[in-house]
């Protein structure tokens, strides 16, 4: 079956999307996977006494770090450090992966990457590694507004990118293909390793030209039919594409991790840029609405604010947290 979807009509193509999301046991992941009291946390480097116990004060439950590559020791020193200064690790950030390169020696690379990263996680106690599988670029690719993409639900294949001639795009959609199919063998050559260490793979999108629009990147997702693969949903990175709320319909009880990040659509709305959380774009009131009517009541992560204290940090997220 082919699925068409584009940003002005996926509320109405969205309407079948919950049976796909509604495969046994998909719906217990948030269960084990959550934290029921909507943690507040920041994205870190490596832990520190100091670091840990500002936040504290400033009125954060715990951190994501994006120190991945340590030793299981290093990080049950640092789970440590945090347990004493009364946060958790929930998290680790291990970031961007080349599982399409045409170099297997990179590929491997990335999957020896993620092993590493699944068992520091948890030795850090925490129960998710973000995981961006891979990206494509230096090809014509259509801009944010003009997708319209037609794919294959069972293979996940692309078919289209955008309405009318889409000769223009054919590298663009092989190459959208091949990404696709080598990220789906390496996730799936990860999932035992997932599942020994007892942490999720948790998949995110970051402007990497890959499954833009939210029915497609629910249906990648999905197509594991595993608790050990789930989405980690970044408010601010789909805005260029779709409402945010667009993205946490489609993914439903797939979200196991959310990114607290904001990003100012042009007047015309077409591109922008990130800023400081509640200065964009997204519509926090409804997003947080979304969340509730899927039942993510998990960890809100604050990724990019810099310009901000923690306290500020702190204080905003207090007021997305609200629904305000």
């Amino acid at each position: 079956m082919k699925r068409t979807v584009s940003r002005r009509n996926f509320l109405l193509a969205s309407a079948a999307v919950p049976m796909l999301l509604t495969a046994e046991g998909r719906g217990k992941v948030m269960t084990k996977f959550a934290n029921t009291d909507r943690g507040k946390a920041v994205v870190t480097g490596k832990p520190g006494r100091d670091m840990l116990l500002a936040l504290k004060e400033a009125g954060f439950d715990g951190i994501e770090t994006n120190a991945a590559d340590v030793s299981p020791k290093q990080a049950a020193q640092y789970r440590k450090m945090a347990d004493e200064a009364g946060m958790r690790i929930h998290s680790v950030l291990r970031g961007w992966m080349n599982f399409n390169s045409s170099k297997n020696a990179q590929v491997e690379e990335s999957i020896e990457s993620c092993k590493t990263a699944l068992q520091a996680a948890k030795a850090y106690g925490a129960n998710a590694v973000l995981i961006v599988p891979c990206r494509i670029g230096g090809m014509n690719i259509p801009k944010p507004w003009e997708f319209d993409i037609e794919f294959d639900e069972k293979t996940g294949h692309v078919k289209r990118v955008v309405k009318g001639d889409n000769s223009p795009y054919e590298e663009y959609i092989a190459a959208h293909n091949r990404s696709t199919d080598a990220s789906r063998e390496a996730l799936k050559r990860l999932i035992p390793v997932a599942e020994e260490t007892g942490v999720v793979m948790a998949i995110e999108n970051v402007w990497n030209n890959l499954w833009v629009m939210p029915e497609i990147f629910s249906n990648f997702v999905a197509s594991f039919d595993s608790k050990w693969v789930q989405a980690y949903f970044d408010i601010g990175n789909h805005v260029k594409y779709a409402p945010p709320q667009d993205f946490i319909k489609a993914l439903g009880s797939m979200i196991v991790k959310c990114h607290v990040k904001d990003f100012k659509l042009n007047p015309d709305g077409h591109g922008g840029k990130f800023v400081d959380m509640r200065d964009g774009s997204v519509d926090y009131p409804v997003v947080m609405k979304a969340l509730d009517e899927i039942g993510y009541y998990g960890w809100m992560t604050i990724e990019g604010s810099g310009g901000l204290s923690n306290e500020e940090k702190s204080n905003r997220l207090n007021v997305i947290l609200a629904g305000k």
